[in-house]
C-alpha cells in the first residue's frame, strides 16, 4: 500500500471528483458512510455521541456522520466550533442537512461560550481539522481540543487527530493536539502514524477505503509504502517435487559467545524454520554441546577461540551469511568482522554486536558488499549512523544511509522501517508489543538468513522476513498473550505465518 503525502491525497481527491466522476459532496458522503459502518460495528448505540465539527471538509464529514448516526437511533449532539465565519462548500451543505435531521441536536460554539460538559462514558468524534494542518492549533480551537482531552471520554478522530502534523515532526508543535483512542483515516495511512512520537495522539488507527480513483494511485510515484500480505504473497517461491536440501541454499551464521549462546541457538533454529536447506553455525568451541543439543539439525563450525568469534570458516560453500547475535565486541571479534568483509563478496546480514562494532569502525562500512542488510534497534542505529532530533529526522538519515552505501536497513520497532538502496522505505504492518522481549531480534536475523540462503533477493528477504517475523509474533500473542510471549514462540509460529501468506496467493 502506498503512503501518500497530504498534498498528493488532496490531488487524489480532486482527480477522483473529476474523473470518476463524482461530486465533492457525494465523495464526502462515501467517506461518512465508511465512518458510520465502523461506528455501528464498534460503538454501543446507547452511548451519547458528541461530534465537534470544524468549518472545512473534515467538519463536513462529521456533519454527515452525525446525520447517519441519528437516523440509526444514536443520541447525537453536534457542536460547531465557529473559529471563523466561513465554511467550505461541502461542509456548509452537510451543515444544512444536519440541521434538518430529526433527533439530531445542533449547538453553536463561539469563542466566549462555555464549553459543554463531556462525560467519561460518552464518545467524542473529532471532526475539527483532520490532516493537512500547516500551523499549530491554538486560541479558541486549541481550548476545545484541550477540553476534549481532559474529558477522559473515548475519542475517535476522523482522518487524523486535529492539531497533528501528519508529514512532519510534532516535537516542536506547541499547539494543542487531540489525543485519540482511535483514528479512522481515509484510503492511506499517514506517515506520521508510523512513528512512536505520535502514538499518544493517534491511538489505534484503521484505514477506511473511500474509492479514490485507482488510475491516479497506480500512476503516482511515491517513496514510502505500508507492507501488506497481498503485496508479499506473490513473492513466495514454490518448492518443486524433485528439489533437495542443496536447492534451498546453505546459510552461515556467525554468532554466540560465552554466556550468550542462546542468541545463536535462536537464530539458527529460525534460519531452518525459514526454509534454508542447510544452516551452519560458526560458534566458540565451548558452545558446541549447547548448539548440537538444542538444534540437532544445525551443523557446527568451531572458532579457534573457546569463548568468542575471531576467524571465519571457509566461505566457499555458503550462499548467505549472517553475523552478530550474542557475538560480543572484543577486539579480536572486531578484527574477525573486518576480515570477513574483506574476504566475501556476498551480501552480509549484520545484527546486534556486529552493528555495534561497525559503529565504532565507520570507515569499514564503505567496504561492505552492496545489498548487505543491517538490522539495528534504535540505539544501535544511533551508534551506526548518528543521533537525530526526532523520528522524522532519523527516518531521513536511515534513507540516506541506505542510498549512500547501497544497503538495506531494517530499523526495528513498531512498524519496523525497511530502507532500500533506491531510497524507497517500507513500513511493516505486522507485530505486537509482546515481541519486545530478549531474543526476538535474533529470531529475525535467523529468518533473514534462511530466506537469503533460499534464493530470495536482499529486498525480498527484508520485506518477507520482517512481515513473517511480525505475523508469527501475532500468532504467538493470540495464544500466549503479550506478557508471556518469548522469542522461541515466534519461531514456533513461523509455520502458521508462511501458511497464512501462501493462502493470499
Amino acid at each position: 500500500m502506498k503512503i501518500l503525502p497530504i498534498d498528493k491525497i488532496r490531488e487524489a481527491d480532486e482527480y477522483t471528483i473529476k474523473n470518476e466522476p463524482i461530486s465533492d459532496i457525494d465523495l464526502m458522503e462515501r467517506a461518512a458512510l465508511e465512518l458510520y459502518e465502523w461506528m455501528t460495528d464498534n460503538i454501543d448505540s446507547k452511548k451519547q455521541i458528541r461530534i465537534f465539527c470544524g468549518l472545512g471538509n473534515n467538519g463536513g464529514d462529521g456533519y454527515a456522520l452525525g446525520r447517519m448516526l441519528a437516523g440509526a437511533g444514536f443520541k447525537v449532539h453536534i457542536f460547531t466550533v465557529w473559529f471563523t465565519d466561513k465554511m467550505s462548500p461541502g461542509c456548509e451543505t452537510n451543515y444544512e442537512r444536519a440541521k434538518s435531521t430529526r433527533g439530531l441536536v445542533m449547538v453553536d460554539l463561539h469563542e466566549n461560550d462555555e464549553l459543554p460538559e463531556i462525560g467519561e462514558q460518552e464518545v467524542v468524534i473529532d471532526a475539527l481539522f483532520g490532516s493537512g494542518l500547516s500551523r499549530p492549533v491554538k486560541k479558541f480551537p486549541g481550548r476545545v481540543v484541550d477540553h476534549i482531552n481532559d474529558s477522559n471520554a473515548l475519542v475517535v478522530a476522523i482522518d487524523a487527530p486535529s492539531g497533528l502534523f501528519a508529514d512532519k515532526s510534532n516535537t516542536d508543535n506547541d499547539g494543542s493536539i487531540i489525543r485519540a483512542d482511535y483514528t479512522l483515516t481515509f484510503q492511506f495511512p499517514k506517515q506520521g502514524f508510523l512513528f512512536p512520537e505520535n502514538d499518544p495522539f493517534v491511538g489505534q488507527w484503521e484505514v477506511l477505503p473511500i474509492g479514490l480513483h485507482p488510475d491516479f494511485i497506480n500512476r503516482l510515484e511515491v517513496s514510502n509504502f505500508f507492507l501488506t500480505g497481498n503485496m508479499l504473497a506473490p513473492v513466495l517461491k514454490n518448492r518443486t517435487k524433485y528439489s533437495h536440501k542443496g536447492t534451498y541454499g546453505h546459510g552461515l551464521l556467525i554468532a554466540g559467545g560465552y554466556g550468550k549462546m542462546g542468541a545463536a541457538v535462536l537464530a539458527a533454529r529460525a534460519g531452518l524454520r525459514s526454509g534454508a536447506g542447510l544452516i551452519t553455525a560458526h560458534i566458540p568451541t565451548t558452545g558446541n554441546r549447547v548448539m548440537q543439543t538444542a538444534n540437532p539439525e544445525v551443523m557446527v563450525s568451531h572458532d579457534e577461540d573457546d569463548y568468542k568469534f575471531t576467524h571465519h570458516p571457509d566461505l566457499s560453500k555458503f550462499n548467505a551469511i549472517a553475523i552478530g547475535p550474542g557475538l560480543g565486541t572484543d577486539e579480536q571479534t572486531a578484527n574477525g568482522i573486518k576480515v570477513l568483509i574483506q574476504d566475501t563478496g556476498l551480501p552480509i546480514i549484520f545484527d546486534a554486536d556486529a552493528i555495534n562494532i561497525l559503529g565504532e569502525n565507520k570507515t569499514w562500512i564503505s567496504f561492505i558488499p552492496k545489498e548487505s542488510i543491517f538490522t539495528p534497534h534504535p540505539k544501535e542505529f544511533e551508534r551506526l549512523v548518528g543521533k537525530s532530533s526526532n523520528n522524522f529526522d532519523r527516518f531521513e538519515m536511515q534513507r540516506e544511509f541506505s542510498i549512500k552505501h547501497q544497503v538495506y536497513v531494517i530499523l526495528k520497532g513498531a512498524h519496523t522501517a525497511i530502507s532500500c538502496p533506491d531510497g524507497k522505505v517500507y513500513f511493516n504492518s505486522t507485530g505486537n508489543p509482546g515481541m519486545a522481549t530478549g531474543g526476538s531480534g535474533d529470531v529475525l536475523t535467523g529468518i533473514l538468513l534462511g530466506l537469503k540462503a533460499g534464493g530470495y533477493t536482499s529486498k525480498e528477504t527484508c520485506l518477507l522476513g520482517v512481515y513473517l517475523h511480525g505475523l508469527a509474533g501475532d500468532f504467538a500473542a493470540q495464544k500466549k498473550g503479550f506478557e508471556s510471549l518469548i522469542a522461541g514462540d515466534i519461531t514456533s509460529n513461523l509455520n502458521k505465518a508462511f501458511k497464512r501468506l501462501r493462502k493470499l496467493r
